[in-house]
């Protein structure tokens, strides 16, 4: 069995996710981690500890190898790395939600000091895409921010909602590091650079990523699932009723391929194939796991796996030997493989059990009976599935609906659905009652997002007497728009937002396009020459219109959620979506893009009530940033203040001045509740600010999905310099036509 090399009892509390190893003074490791009251401890058991004169860092009165830096506000996220490669040495970086620090350990001095509007919620230190310099890239509130070690901030973009994790790889296999990045919006999103390769949806938010090797990349979910994607496609995942805390990959069998790590919140430590998600190895800690890493913190020459629990507690693995044979727990190969062969067995027992009950059953139960036969289903019998869009009734929304039917006079008793995204817990069960028993069952389907997903079914079918039923098992996809259906058009409702574009395809593919992505009835007829169709969103009665033109333009119109669509014959098509909902024409036109393989599409759009929410949002950011400069102004007046007071009213104590000690002292009590009051308010103005800054991420984030490519880069970088020259009708122009010039 494997076992730790070495056990450390630190008396600090770790924060989760908030370790780090470093070699700050470029030769001796050194273990740095969050702990309580913006604090971070350094754990330096290789040198005597320094002896610092400044105030940010101050010797632990727990321990001597243990240093203390201050931080005075909750650290957020955490690392170690060369950001400076010329130094020879690793820095500290150390995020909060309003500024980021990159810390010289060894010099006990600031690299540089940077406040972040945004926040830093994640951190990942390393090289990006084509940029030379080592970046240190901060997750924050639908942001993400590069700093090299100067401070100078040289990446930006906006993702989709708040960054809970990031981590570098190459994904494309170009030699050189993408952003991974895991948001609260269940999302996974690969930047190349600000370009965005790659989107795949998950089930819960990302908590963590990191890379393995080549393409491949581990990723953890706040629901308890672990598992591992290669490029987009997901190798496999395991979900446990525990929370993985932190992953990390490492070769802990020494087969040259990395196992992924988790360490669990009930202080479970496991290893997994990457291939199988196999568990190869496994430990237990007394509390939480808050940390995963790796370093040579032994000196020896040899690289352990480090894992560091919340109270403290720290170990190190080394990889098992030759010998171990990748079998890491004290078991043997043959008793595993016994144990499976016995499980196997076990099984086809069963089953040949249950056929041979089946057949008695049919033998011992006439035709003539009034329940029927109780045996074996006809050999012939199949499942037939629909899916289609229902309007509802008073008594129920309207929803897409999923039909389930057999070809004879079986019945269904029971349907089990796997599906992400769409069921609390991404499973559902449908067990009609014994007296509503019958061949044909329909399913109410409503996603929340427009999103195509792969619905798994198992659908019991036998005989209504039947103890035993044959499980069917089958994989049917749920379009992107299901939840629209198709209705007459009213050109009374079409709204005034828009988007045009050009796109060359023929008619014909933009009806396989509209086949695959919505729900449409048997009997739609779309015909090559000009034509409409209409759909009104099941969620909320909005439209969307798209008309076509004669003249070779193909128009597409979008209300709310109501859709009109009109296609040309044509080879090119001039398309108009006119909708009030920018996220549902973002989607569109992403769909289009992807479907007819278009890397790059300019689109000119208009949103006039957005922008216009938008508008009144940035006046508030600016009002927000005057009253936190104001604030700020205020505090460093009574700042000095204090400090005038303090020396006073002790001058006073010298001089046995009672009462002006007194009234001095009172002075300084009245002006500590000042500063309270204000601290208040500043953290009120600091929530509000970051909501504001929140929602005009969102836009820019929404304007560049609007475009596809190259425009879409050029929106968002050229919205950013918008907002930093202030100029917010250049910002407005750039949303609408994708450039600042006119």
């Amino acid at each position: 069995m494997l076992l730790p090399v070495f056990t450390l009892k630190l008396r600090h509390k770790i924060s989760p996710r908030m370790v780090a190893i470093g070699r700050y003074d470029g030769t001796h490791p050194c273990l740095a981690a969050a702990t309580q009251a913006g604090k971070v401890f350094i754990h330096n058991p290789h040198t005597r500890s320094q002896h610092f004169s400044a105030s940010r860092v101050f010797q632990s009165p727990l321990e001597s190898d243990v240093s203390l830096l201050n931080i005075n506000q909750a650290v957020s996220c955490l690392t170690a790395g060369a950001l400076n490669p010329e130094l020879g040495y690793d820095a500290l970086l150390v995020g909060t939600q309003t500024n980021l620090l990159a810390y010289d350990v060894y010099n006990n001095s600031d690299l540089f000091y940077r406040e972040v509007a945004d926040g830093a919620n994640a951190i990942v230190l390393g090289t990006l895409g084509d940029i030379s310099s080592p970046l240190a890239i901060i997750g924050g509130n639908c942001a993400l921010q590069g700093f090299d070690h100067e401070g100078n901030d040289l990446f930006w973009t906006v993702t989709g909602d708040n960054v809970h994790s990031l981590a570098l790889c190459d994904f494309d296999g170009d030699g050189k590091k993408e952003l991974l990045v895991g948001s609260e919006d269940f999302d996974i999103r690969v930047f190349k650079e600000d370009e965005i390769l790659a989107e795949m949806t998950e089930t819960e938010i990302i908590t963590s990523l990191c890379p393995m090797y080549g393409s491949r990349f581990g990723y953890a979910l706040s629901n308890g699932t672990v598992g591992v994607y290669d490029k987009t496609a997901r190798y496999w995942r395991i979900k446990s009723k525990n929370h993985a805390m932190s992953i990390h990959a490492f070769d802990l069998n020494s087969d040259g391929v990395c196992e992924l790590i988790t360490g669990w919140s009930n202080g479970k430590v496991d290893a997994r194939s990457d291939r199988t998600g196999e568990v190869i190895f496994k430990d237990n800690f007394s509390s939480a796991i808050a940390g995963v890493l790796e370093g040579d913190y032994l000196m020896d020459g040899h690289t352990q796996l480090i894992c560091c629990a919340v109270d403290g507690e720290i170990r190190g693995y080394l990889p098992g030997t030759a010998e171990m044979r990748g079998n890491l727990m004290d078991t043997s190969v043959e008793q595993d493989l016994i144990r499976e062969l016995s499980q196997k067995k076990q099984n086809l027992l069963l089953e040949l059990r249950n056929y041979e009950e089946n057949a008695k059953a049919e033998l011992s139960s006439p035709q003539s009976e009034a329940d029927g036969p109780r045996g074996i289903i006809p050999a012939n019998t199949k499942l037939h599935t629909a899916l289609s869009v229902n309007l509802g009734h008073e008594t129920q929304a309207a929803h897409a609906e999923l039909c389930i039917s057999t070809s004879n006079d079986t019945i269904i008793r029971a349907v089990l659905i796997f599906a992400e995204g769409i069921f609390l817990g991404e499973s559902h069960v449908v067990h009609p009652s014994i007296h509503n028993l019958s061949g044909s069952i329909r399913i109410p389907i409503t996603p929340p997002k427009d999103v195509p997903v792969d619905l798994h079914l198992k659908t019991f079918v036998g005989y209504r007497s039947s103890t035993q039923f044959h499980v069917f098992e089958l994989t049917r996809q749920l379009p992107r728009f299901s939840m629209y259906a198709l209705t007459s058009p009213d050109p009374a409702g079409e709204p005034l937002s828009y988007v045009n574009f050009v796109i060359a395809e023929r008619a014909q593919r933009v009806v396989i396009w509209l086949n695959q992505n919505f729900l449409l009835p048997e009997d739609t007829n779309i015909q090559n020459a000009p034509f409409q169709v209409c759909f009104t969103s099941l969620r909320n009665g909005g439209q969307l219109y798209i008309k076509i033109k004669l003249s070779g333009e193909v128009t597409c119109t979008v209300t709310g959620i109501d859709f009109l669509w009109t296609v040309d014959h044509s080879v090119q098509g001039k398309i108009t979506v006119n909708t009030d909902d920018i996220d549902l024409a973002g989607d569109i036109i992403q769909s289009m893009a992807s479907f007819f393989a278009v890397e790059d599409l300019q689109v000119e759009a208009d949103f006039p009530v957005y922008f216009e929410e938008l508008r009144k949002v940035l006046v508030k950011v600016d009002e927000y940033h005057s009253v936190h400069q104001k604030l700020s102004a205020e505090m460093a007046d009574n700042s000095n203040l204090i400090r005038s007071l303090l020396v006073r009213a002790e001058d006073a104590r010298l001089m046995r001045n009672m009462k002006t000690m007194k009234n001095r002292y009172m002075e300084l009590y009245d002006l500590n509740k000042d500063l309270l009051n204000g601290y208040r308010i500043r953290c009120n103005n600091h929530t509000e600010l970051l909501g504001n800054l929140k929602a005009v991420n969102q836009a820019i984030q929404r304007a560049g999905r609007l475009r596809v490519g190259k425009p879409k880069n050029q929106v968002i970088t050229a919205c950013r310099d918008a907002i930093r020259s202030n100029n917010i009708n250049t910002l407005f122009r750039i949303m609408r036509v994708g450039t600042a010039s006119s």
